[in-house]
């Protein structure tokens, strides 16, 4: 059952039969990956079209090669020359390339059982990690921007404010804004409770003259791959 559909190393030559049956299966497969991608994560439709068509482009790739170790080297070459010309992407996009080029693989060397099994196992167990928030904080840090005047000493000076509302305050950085008359400070908090945000943002706001308060999660930097 897990046998290749093909002997494309022993014959020497791909028919055309094994040939539409494993790019049907590619493509049939690159779908599911596409699907499980899509599930409970932002994508864009560029992205998720790759994603369906990239196991029939190695499975081409592959039986086109067909056990030549001339062709195996040109193509190994040809792959080191194309990059992806773009900015990099998350670790869940980099996981589904690989997910999408091993399918590939298996199929281009006839293997589409095994390509089907594959699908089945890591794809039930992406979407029930996922599922479960696998690997999620327990409690939600936030991102807290708060201005101030100049002539405010920043060092220490909403410490009793912390104390009282956070679990955990750390002073990230500092930036002065508005030709230098205004300093902006950026925090890493964890609340205490929910429910107490708003007594929290108007505190500080009595505290630093009622400028700017910005409370919000840290933002991830994901870039579209």
């Amino acid at each position: 059952m897990l046998n290749s559909l093909t002997n494309v190393t022993a014959s020497g030559s791909v028919t055309l039969e094994s040939l539409l049956i494993c790019t049907l299966a590619s493509l049939i497969l690159g779908l599911g990956v596409a699907l499980i991608y899509m599930y409970r994560n932002l994508y864009s439709k560029s992205f998720v079209v790759t994603l369906a068509l990239l196991p029939a482009m190695v499975q081409i790739v592959i039986m086109l090669v067909n056990g030549n170790l001339g062709a195996g080297v040109a193509v190994m070459g040809a792959f080191s020359l194309v990059r992806f010309r773009s900015i990099p992407g998350s670790a869940r996009e980099i996981s589904s390339i690989f997910f999408a080029m091993a399918i590939g693989l298996a199929t281009g060397m006839g293997y589409v059982a095994i390509a089907v099994l594959f699908l089945i196992l890591i794809g039930i167990m992406n979407l029930l990690l996922n599922t479960l928030r696998f690997g999620e904080q327990k409690e939600a840090e936030k991102e807290l921007k708060i201005t101030i005047p100049e002539n405010l000493d920043y060092t220490g000076i909403f410490d009793d404010l912390f104390d009282k509302y956070t679990k955990k305050a750390e002073l990230i950085r500092v930036k002065t804004t508005n030709m230098g008359s205004l300093y902006e400070l950026h925090y890493h908090v964890v609340t205490r409770n929910s429910d107490i945000e708003k007594s929290f943002l108007d505190e500080l706001r009595c505290r630093n003259g009622n400028l700017n308060i910005i409370c919000g999660r840290i933002p991830l930097r994901r870039d579209e791959l």
